[in-house]
Protein backbone atom coordinates (compact mmCIF):
# COMPACT_ATOMS: atom_id res chain seq x y z
CA UNK A 1 0.00 0.00 0.00
CA UNK A 2 0.98 3.36 -0.88
CA UNK A 3 1.93 5.41 2.32
CA UNK A 4 3.03 8.82 1.47
CA UNK A 5 5.52 10.96 -0.97
CA UNK A 6 8.99 10.00 0.07
CA UNK A 7 11.11 11.37 -3.09
CA UNK A 8 10.96 12.52 -6.23
CA UNK A 9 13.27 12.39 -8.72
CA UNK A 10 14.22 14.89 -11.55
CA UNK A 11 16.87 14.27 -13.87
CA UNK A 12 19.14 17.67 -14.91
CA UNK A 13 21.71 17.26 -17.83
CA UNK A 14 23.87 19.92 -15.23
CA UNK A 15 23.80 18.79 -12.15
CA UNK A 16 24.99 21.76 -10.84
CA UNK A 17 23.07 24.42 -12.42
CA UNK A 18 19.85 22.28 -11.02
CA UNK A 19 20.90 22.13 -7.73
CA UNK A 20 21.75 26.24 -7.54
CA UNK A 21 18.52 26.71 -9.37
CA UNK A 22 16.56 24.94 -6.92
CA UNK A 23 17.96 26.81 -3.72
CA UNK A 24 17.46 29.96 -5.01
CA UNK A 25 13.77 28.40 -5.38
CA UNK A 26 13.25 26.68 -2.44
CA UNK A 27 15.01 29.23 -0.10
CA UNK A 28 17.82 26.20 0.96
CA UNK A 29 20.55 24.57 -0.01
CA UNK A 30 20.66 20.48 -0.70
CA UNK A 31 21.57 18.51 2.07
CA UNK A 32 23.26 15.69 0.17
CA UNK A 33 25.06 15.29 -2.61
CA UNK A 34 27.95 12.76 -4.03
CA UNK A 35 29.68 11.89 -5.04
CA UNK A 36 31.22 15.24 -4.18
CA UNK A 37 29.41 18.72 -3.52
CA UNK A 38 31.88 20.08 -6.16
CA UNK A 39 30.80 17.78 -8.64
CA UNK A 40 27.44 16.07 -8.25
CA UNK A 41 25.65 13.18 -9.68
CA UNK A 42 22.82 13.11 -7.80
CA UNK A 43 21.73 16.07 -5.03
CA UNK A 44 19.23 16.02 -2.75
CA UNK A 45 16.59 18.43 -0.82
CA UNK A 46 14.74 17.68 1.93
CA UNK A 47 11.60 20.53 3.05
CA UNK A 48 7.75 21.06 3.38
CA UNK A 49 6.00 19.99 6.46
CA UNK A 50 7.04 16.74 6.25
CA UNK A 51 10.63 16.78 4.79
CA UNK A 52 9.36 15.33 1.30
CA UNK A 53 12.65 14.77 -0.82
CA UNK A 54 13.74 16.14 -4.10
CA UNK A 55 16.39 14.76 -5.75
CA UNK A 56 17.93 16.00 -8.55
CA UNK A 57 19.62 12.90 -11.05
CA UNK A 58 22.33 13.34 -13.87
CA UNK A 59 20.38 12.62 -16.71
CA UNK A 60 23.71 10.16 -18.08
CA UNK A 61 22.10 7.77 -15.33
CA UNK A 62 18.96 7.62 -16.56
CA UNK A 63 16.99 4.38 -17.89
CA UNK A 64 14.89 6.48 -20.25
CA UNK A 65 15.70 9.37 -22.92
CA UNK A 66 15.86 12.53 -20.91
CA UNK A 67 14.29 15.51 -23.18
CA UNK A 68 13.53 19.07 -23.06
CA UNK A 69 9.86 18.30 -23.48
CA UNK A 70 7.42 17.42 -20.49
CA UNK A 71 7.19 13.85 -20.74
CA UNK A 72 5.41 11.59 -17.69
CA UNK A 73 4.22 12.24 -14.11
CA UNK A 74 3.42 15.76 -12.73
CA UNK A 75 3.59 15.62 -9.02
CA UNK A 76 1.53 18.54 -7.32
CA UNK A 77 3.22 19.91 -4.40
CA UNK A 78 0.50 21.96 -2.07
CA UNK A 79 1.88 25.60 -1.60
CA UNK A 80 0.19 28.24 0.21
CA UNK A 81 -0.24 31.33 -2.12
CA UNK A 82 -0.80 29.66 -5.62
CA UNK A 83 -0.12 32.81 -7.74
CA UNK A 84 3.03 34.08 -5.79
CA UNK A 85 4.17 30.53 -5.81
CA UNK A 86 3.71 30.17 -9.76
CA UNK A 87 5.21 34.14 -10.31
CA UNK A 88 7.97 33.14 -8.09
CA UNK A 89 9.19 30.14 -10.53
CA UNK A 90 8.35 32.22 -14.00
CA UNK A 91 10.76 34.37 -12.94
CA UNK A 92 13.62 32.24 -12.03
CA UNK A 93 12.98 30.79 -15.44
CA UNK A 94 10.51 28.09 -15.22
CA UNK A 95 7.82 27.85 -18.19
CA UNK A 96 4.49 27.47 -18.00
CA UNK A 97 3.12 24.42 -19.04
CA UNK A 98 -0.36 24.23 -17.57
CA UNK A 99 -1.67 27.54 -16.25
CA UNK A 100 -3.58 27.88 -12.87
CA UNK A 101 -6.76 25.40 -13.11
CA UNK A 102 -9.98 25.18 -10.93
CA UNK A 103 -10.23 21.67 -10.14
CA UNK A 104 -14.29 21.09 -9.61
CA UNK A 105 -16.77 23.74 -8.55
CA UNK A 106 -15.68 25.83 -5.26
CA UNK A 107 -13.86 22.81 -4.22
CA UNK A 108 -10.51 24.98 -3.55
CA UNK A 109 -8.54 23.08 -5.45
CA UNK A 110 -6.57 24.49 -8.15
CA UNK A 111 -3.73 23.22 -9.95
CA UNK A 112 -0.71 24.33 -12.22
CA UNK A 113 1.95 22.73 -13.63
CA UNK A 114 5.42 24.65 -15.14
CA UNK A 115 8.62 23.34 -16.79
CA UNK A 116 11.66 23.59 -14.60
CA UNK A 117 14.54 25.20 -16.69
CA UNK A 118 16.12 21.39 -17.26
CA UNK A 119 13.03 20.18 -18.65
CA UNK A 120 11.43 18.42 -15.58
CA UNK A 121 8.01 18.96 -14.67
CA UNK A 122 6.59 20.62 -11.38
CA UNK A 123 3.35 20.96 -10.25
CA UNK A 124 1.90 23.30 -7.40
CA UNK A 125 -1.30 23.93 -6.22
CA UNK A 126 -3.82 24.37 -3.38
CA UNK A 127 -4.80 21.47 -1.68
CA UNK A 128 -7.23 22.18 0.70
CA UNK A 129 -7.11 18.02 1.81
CA UNK A 130 -3.30 18.64 2.72
CA UNK A 131 -4.06 21.31 5.08
CA UNK A 132 -7.13 19.70 6.52
CA UNK A 133 -4.61 16.44 7.42
CA UNK A 134 -1.64 18.79 8.68
CA UNK A 135 -4.27 20.27 10.95
CA UNK A 136 -5.43 16.76 11.88
CA UNK A 137 -1.84 15.94 12.37
CA UNK A 138 -0.56 19.25 14.24
CA UNK A 139 -3.61 19.90 15.88
CA UNK A 140 -3.70 23.25 14.79
CA UNK A 141 -5.76 25.38 12.04
CA UNK A 142 -3.99 25.93 8.91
Amino acid sequence: MLRGLATISFYATDVKAARAWYEKFLGIEAYYAVPSVDEPAYVEFRFGDFQCELGIIDAKYATHQVTSTPAGSIVYWHVDDLEATVARLVELGATVHEDITERGENTGFRTAALLDPFGNLLGVMNNPHYLEILGELTGTQN
